[in-house]
């Protein structure tokens, strides 16, 4: 019965735009991960962390309960999933996380929400020490941690938007000499690399797959860029592809607070410095005035509401995409991930915009 369970994410719409494409100079498609069952891609990567431990022979003939320790979209992602597994989930949120959020995780089903520390780190050591660690094997419930984004199902998972990707795009009118993958380009945000781990793996299969069924020679093809976005104060990746090495930032500064991990994990780093064959990365990092110019723009041009995490996306993709990739054409295709997010209001947008129009830079 485990291996009939429904996988707690969907395939969502690719919608080209065409007031971005303008701005651009080239086509751009939107992948409207924002439509997740928890609002944002993180359904995939922690569903698939759940999922798999259904088959995880440590559990089997064990009762599961699952923990998060993300008061965000991770957290929220955990609760939906378990949810729709019919497993309950708990989540440790630190003091400072917004009522809103508390309130979505409760509504969304949480078997219990504990507010502890003061920050996320301390969220999950007082998680792990309390729920995780020094589990008795011979117990008949077992404790499941459910990290944000450190592990490599959830790379698995986001991942799966990939082929998606590949089938939804519009054939090519002249494939030859263009990238395997029917896409130029994909953008999207980075906090501790969990979407932008899967997006580089699953392209490695992809043109991997695609490439053994290809007469030509690799080096024939363009490669593919991943633009990997973030913002000014969550740029730990920015910081550590400067230095070279894994690295801290002394603290998260941005109003982006989706995209604040202190630190990126290792294999994101890995895969930025050493991409696969016909993958290209590109750090870019952007104002909170500029994501808060993509979260405005998306509003008004398509309705669709986002966080500034998936804000600074939209915006360099519309505005700054030629500086960071310049070989695009008009008839190059972009990708952007719309990655969604719940913390998120109308009134905020408006804020936004007027706080853009008196000036915010």
């Amino acid at each position: 019965m485990e291996h009939n369970v429904r996988k707690p994410w969907i395939e969502t719409p690719l919608i080209e735009s065409t007031a971005l494409s303008k701005v651009a100079g080239c086509r751009i498609f939107l992948k409207l991960e924002l439509l997740q069952p928890s609002g944002s891609f993180k359904s995939r990567g922690i569903g698939n962390l759940i999922l798999s431990s259904l088959t995880d022979p440590a559990n089997t003939n064990k009762e599961i309960h699952f923990y998060s320790s993300s008061g965000g979209n991770a957290g929220l992602a955990a609760v939906v999933a378990a949810r729709d597994i019919g497993r309950p989930c708990t989540v440790v949120v630190p003091l400072s996380t917004p009522a809103m959020m508390v309130a979505k995780l409760r509504t969304a089903g949480a078997e219990e929400v504990i507010q502890h520390g003061a920050s996320w780190f301390e969220a999950d050591t007082y998680l792990r020490e309390k729920f995780i660690n020094n589990q008795d094997d011979d117990d008949d419930r077992r404790n499941i941690y459910i990290p944000p984004f450190d592990h490599p199902e959830i790379w698995k998972g986001a991942s799966t938007m990939v082929p998606e990707i590949a089938t939804q795009l519009p054939p090519r009118d002249d494939p030859e000499g263009s990238s395997l993958f029917p896409a130029d380009a994909i953008v999207c945000s980075v906090g501790g690399g969990g979407l932008f781990n899967g997006i580089v793996e699953g392209l490695g299969e992809y043109l991997q797959l695609q490439s053994s069924r290809e007469e030509e020679l690799e080096e024939k093809r363009k490669p593919v860029h991943v633009l990997a976005v973030e913002t000014q104060g969550t740029a730990s990746l920015a910081l550590s592809l400067q230095k070279g090495s894994l690295q801290s930032l002394p603290a998260i500064t941005s109003l982006a607070t989706s995209l604040g991990a202190l630190q990126v994990a290792p294999q994101t780093l890995k895969h930025a410095q050493s991409p696969p064959a016909g993958v290209v990365v590109t750090s870019v990092a952007g104002s909170d005035a500029e994501a808060a110019r993509g979260v405005v723009r998306l509003a008004d041009e398509m309705r669709l509401l986002v966080e500034l995490a998936c804000g600074i996306s939209v915006d360099v993709a519309g505005q700054r995409l030629k500086e960071v990739a310049k070989d695009l054409t008009p008839d190059s295709r972009v990708v952007v991930i719309v990655c969604g997010g719940s913390n998120i209001t109308a009134e905020k947008v408006a804020e936004y915009r007027q706080r853009l129009k008196d000036g915010w830079e």
